[in-house]
């Protein structure tokens, strides 16, 4: 609800809404007692119709052979690696798409029973989810003046005279150099 995922609005004629439901979890500690609860919504997208929910799902992740090319370097240069992981990742992506999902269960405005949430942005088991995350990154790096490799869309590389970053993409996993 922080991240201005959806919107509250009035149902447009002649569209239909996705359900949704609550993933709940139990993280446990090593001793085996309970550590946390967690709760993720998921949209049913798996009723998501193509050319009307989605267009494309296409998302590429980094070849193989960039992250063995990477790891070279570093070997041959003395170089460190490091490795980051995106939370959340899926809940980044804005959608071009119109997307309506019904209220969530136990979540329903009071009053406002017969309204929608148009989604603003991703969400879990929206099937454009991974495309609409890797749209928004390869921004948000080329507004950072990175530039895409050639042979691969999800290795990135910024140089200056005397220095370089090299950061591949796997999802919600980068390898930085």
């Amino acid at each position: 609800m922080q991240n201005h995922t959806w919107e509250l609005v009035n149902l447009p004629s002649g569209s239909k809404p996705l359900g949704c439901k609550w993933i709940l979890k139990r993280k446990y500690k090593a001793d085996g007692s309970i550590d946390k609860y967690k709760a993720r919504l998921v949209a049913k997208g798996f009723k998501q119709k193509e050319g009307i929910d989605f267009v494309d799902t296409y998302s590429p992740v980094t070849r193989m052979t960039s992250i063995r090319v990477l790891i070279a370097i570093a070997a041959l240069y003395d170089l460190e690696i490091h490795q980051m992981d995106v939370k959340t990742v899926l809940l980044n992506g804005e959608l071009d798409e119109e997307i309506y999902m019904e209220q969530p269960e136990r979540f329903v405005v009071p009053g406002q029973e017969k309204k929608v949430r148009r989604l603003v942005k991703s969400l879990y088991g929206l099937k454009q989810a991974p495309k609409q995350w890797h749209k928004k990154f390869d921004q948000i790096m080329l507004s950072n003046g990175f530039k895409i490799n050639e042979c691969d869309k999800c290795a990135y590389v910024k140089s200056t005279q005397h220095s370089f970053i090299i950061v591949c993409l796997y999802v919600d996993d980068m390898l930085i150099m």
